[in-house]
């Protein structure tokens, strides 16, 4: 007759080693964000409680850019959109533009919605 307690206890102890073996193994670096969002979420908050002009949000918004990108990481999705309407509030289309062709080239499923506000504006 087979003892079972010894084949039960084997394997649990087998599961048990394999776990602690793969869990010291396990990486305790955690993932950096893809993108920064220092500065933009706060602006973008700010833009629909309509408390700061357009000029204090690209101000706002230019400032973030610098610190994303000497920090050596890139803008999130939306920051050059949301820069280029801006700037096109201000009646500063070649801004809106590059911005908006930049939001388009880091982002390209932003394509059509870009294209749309490239077409209107003045």
């Amino acid at each position: 007759m087979f003892n079972t307690n010894h084949i039960s206890t084997g394997v649990a102890l087998s599961v048990a080693a394999a776990c602690a073996l793969l869990t010291g193994c396990a990486s305790t670096q955690p993932t950096p964000p893809l993108y920064q969002w220092d500065g933009y979420q706060p602006q973008v908050y700010e833009y629909f409680k309509g408390q700061k002009t357009p000029s204090e949000q690209i101000d706002a918004l230019e400032k973030a850019r610098q610190q994303i990108l000497a920090k050596g990481n890139a803008v999130p999705p939306g920051f050059h959109a949301h820069l280029g309407n801006l700037y096109a509030s201000l009646g500063q289309a070649d801004a809106a533009r590059q911005e908006f062709g930049a939001e388009k080239q880091a982002f390209p499923e932003s394509s059509v919605y870009m294209d749309f506000l490239l077409s209107h504006l003045k």
